[in-house]
């Protein structure tokens, strides 16, 4: 809920956007930046996941990577690495 409707800092994030032959997250367009909630299924697939960063970096965009622990119990540390990303004052 934080991401969506341009409500952190005015950047615009899409739910469930399709990007090159994937379905990330969290996109915004903008900023070509890719937003990743990884479960504990991705433990065991990461060449997955590798493949998945590479390709959507050379569609060009950057992939920041969060697992569904960081924002559960810490979604202020989540917010503050997404917004020095985008380079945002946080606060």
């Amino acid at each position: 809920m934080r991401l969506r409707g341009s409500r952190f800092h005015g950047a615009k994030f899409k739910r469930q956007v399709p990007v090159d032959r994937y379905v990330v997250d969290f996109c915004c367009h903008a900023a070509r930046l890719v937003v990743e909630i990884d479960g504990v299924q991705h433990e065991w697939q990461s060449p997955y996941d590798d493949d998945r960063t590479r390709t959507l970096e050379s569609a060009g965009f950057h992939v920041l990577r969060f697992t569904n622990e960081e924002v559960r119990h810490d979604l202020e540390g989540v917010l503050r690495k997404l917004a020095e990303e985008l380079r945002l004052p946080f606060g």
